[in-house]
């Protein structure tokens, strides 16, 4: 069996797979500490998920999100840190019923999708496992699993990100050796998508370094998310690759 993916605790830092992250967070002492200094009188439900790809389970995330936050909200949390490359549609599927951005009224495929506007609180339960998609066409699909919630001081931060996985370390499929920094979607499924930048140099120019070269317009960078490769994805713009604790 491979090694599983490892992620660093937003609150000191320490190390461990996803199910060794869900553990940890639960008796963290820096986050127990945090949070019981936090003040203030009004009081709100938080609901920790953990997010991960349908078909690659190495790419998971952990947030910690309001009771009043959205499913609007959430989904461009997904979009912004996962998966928005060309703004295409996305749907929640919670218990057989879908929610989308722009749902159609026309039931006449069956029931109409519902909204995203529903806050989490009226929607979401403890246990339960929902599903997301982005684009309809070349999708990406996740997994959501409502792990715990709990009550605390209501703040500002609507979606709290407290662990993802390690940018993980793609080996150049060429050479074997060197760290790949963009991937060939049009051999994603073959056996050599990888490239690092020296490799696509010689390709490019035949060998002769001295001579100009560019990437392909169609090559994509590797990033760290399910995304990778699919459509015109190449990362985040708003969260870096790898995920930083909070510091000292």
């Amino acid at each position: 069996m491979a090694a599983q993916t490892k992620g660093l605790c937003k609150y000191c830092g320490k190390e461990y797979t996803k199910g060794g992250m869900l553990r940890h967070l639960a008796s963290c002492k820096k986050r127990i500490d945090r949070l019981e200094k936090e003040t203030g009188k009004t009081r709100c439900g938080y609901f920790e998920i953990v997010l991960y790809g349908r078909y690659d389970k190495d790419y998971w995330l952990i947030v910690e999100v309001s009771e009043n936050a959205t499913l609007k909200a959430l989904d461009q949390f997904i979009r912004d840190i996962w998966v928005e490359c060309c703004g295409h549609l996305s749907a929640f599927d919670i218990g057989g019923v879908s929610y989308e951005v722009m749902p159609e009224t026309d039931s006449f495929w069956g029931p109409p999708a519902k909204s995203m506007n529903y806050k989490l609180k009226d929607v979401l339960t403890v246990g339960q496992t929902i599903t997301y998609e982005y684009d309809f066409g070349s999708t990406t699909e996740l997994i959501l699993n409502i792990h715990s919630y709990r009550v605390g001081v209501r703040k500002n931060e609507k979606i709290v990100l407290l662990s993802r996985n390690n940018a993980r370390k793609i080996v150049c499929s060429q050479c074997g050796k060197k760290e790949a920094e963009w991937i060939d979607p049009l051999n994603y499924y073959e056996e050599k998508p990888f490239w690092c930048e020296e490799c696509l140099r010689k390709a490019r120019t035949e060998g002769d370094e001295t001579e100009d070269w560019d990437v392909p317009e169609y090559f994509l960078k590797v990033c760290n998310s399910p995304r990778m490769g699919v459509c015109g994805y190449e990362g985040s713009d708003r969260y870096p690759d790898q995920f930083e604790p909070d510091e000292e």
